[in-house]
């Protein structure tokens, strides 16, 4: 345990953080009365609610539960950011600018089936291993495609090509005089694993503009269904890397100042700047006592903060209030 009265004191309060952290999990209305709505549920979303669970979990006298109460702080940490990014984003604009930023990149998505579809005439011409011309690729694609599609044209299947080669799915040849030769690389010859490397792409367009796009409305937007939820969380997954959450700070003093932030959400940045600097590896060394309480004074800090502008400032909870402030007086 702690040796000396300055860790006990870091111990302490440590401890206190996580103890206040931890009823967060309580449903609200516990403390509301009775009445119909008394299954409230937390104020905090899932994963918010799942990343707690685990925080709580750490035991703080064990050094492996200090070190795994530092990584789930920074988890903690940067789903923050992202709900309160989330928050400032205009769901109705969302997919346009989605496709802007595609567009920008000279690339194109010509909706579920057309896409589809045009994935695999690519396949179809390449998937034995041969090389064509982009231009040759283009003409065998919208000649196959126009009978379903009249609006299939060189131009926007010409985009497409430039989605995949932007994701480097090709193998391109030089040749001297002609137009280089493309190929697909051998890994991406089956229609799995070409849409997942095509999905990625877009997805990493997404989060170079800034975009937070939920699994399930990237499987509506990509695939119009929900079935394609956790093949798209799986792909989000795989493109987070530690440097993700100070990018994503970044993002949301970007968005702070479109919006004049009249809640000072600013004032949450030095805390989550602490969190992002938390090394996420599994063989980070263990905190010192100070570390610890620094980290989860932090946590509870941008914890606490969002709450309050979810309860306070945003829409959702101001029409909640609204619907509460409702049943009291009837």
């Amino acid at each position: 345990m702690a040796s000396g009265v300055e860790d006990t004191k870091h111990y302490e309060e440590a401890k206190k953080c996580v103890e206040e952290l931890a009823l967060y999990l309580k449903p609200l209305s516990s403390a509301r009365g009775v009445g119909l709505n008394s299954t409230t549920q937390s104020v905090l979303s899932r994963p918010m609610q799942r990343k707690l669970v685990t925080l709580v979990h750490c035991q703080l006298v064990e050094e492996e539960g200090r070190i795994r109460a530092m990584r789930a702080a920074r988890s903690l940490g940067e789903r923050t950011v992202t709900e309160l990014i989330l928050q400032h984003q205009n769901p109705q604009q969302l997919s346009s600018n989605l496709w802007a930023a595609v567009r920008a990149r000279g690339c194109q998505f010509l909706g579920p089936a057309m896409q589809e579809e045009a994935l695999k005439l690519v396949l179809l011409a390449l998937e034995d291993g041969s090389a064509l011309s982009r231009k040759v690729l283009v003409l065998f694609v919208v000649q196959r495609l126009e009978p379903r599609f009249p609006q299939a044209s060189k131009t926007s299947i010409g985009h497409v090509v430039q989605l995949l080669y932007r994701a480097s799915c090709f193998k391109v040849t030089k040749r001297d005089e002609d137009s280089s030769l493309m190929q697909l690389k051998e890994e991406f010859r089956t229609y799995e694993a070409l849409r997942r490397e095509h999905d990625s792409q877009i997805v990493q367009i997404a989060m170079e503009a800034g975009l937070r796009i939920a699994p399930d409305q990237w499987s509506s937007l990509l695939y119009g269904d929900q079935s394609h939820k956790s093949h798209m969380q799986s792909i989000i997954d795989k493109l987070q890397t530690p440097a993700s959450f100070a990018q994503s700070v970044q993002e949301l003093t970007i968005a702070l100042q479109r919006t004049g932030d009249p809640a000072n959400l600013n004032r949450l940045r030095p805390h989550l700047e602490l969190l992002a600097n938390i090394d996420p590896s599994p063989d980070a060394p263990p905190p010192t006592w100070e570390q610890l309480e620094n980290g989860l004074v932090a946590v509870r800090t941008v914890v606490h903060g969002l709450v309050d502008y979810i309860q306070n400032h945003s829409k959702k909870g101001a029409d909640q209030q609204q619907l509460e402030h409702h049943h009291h007086h009837h």
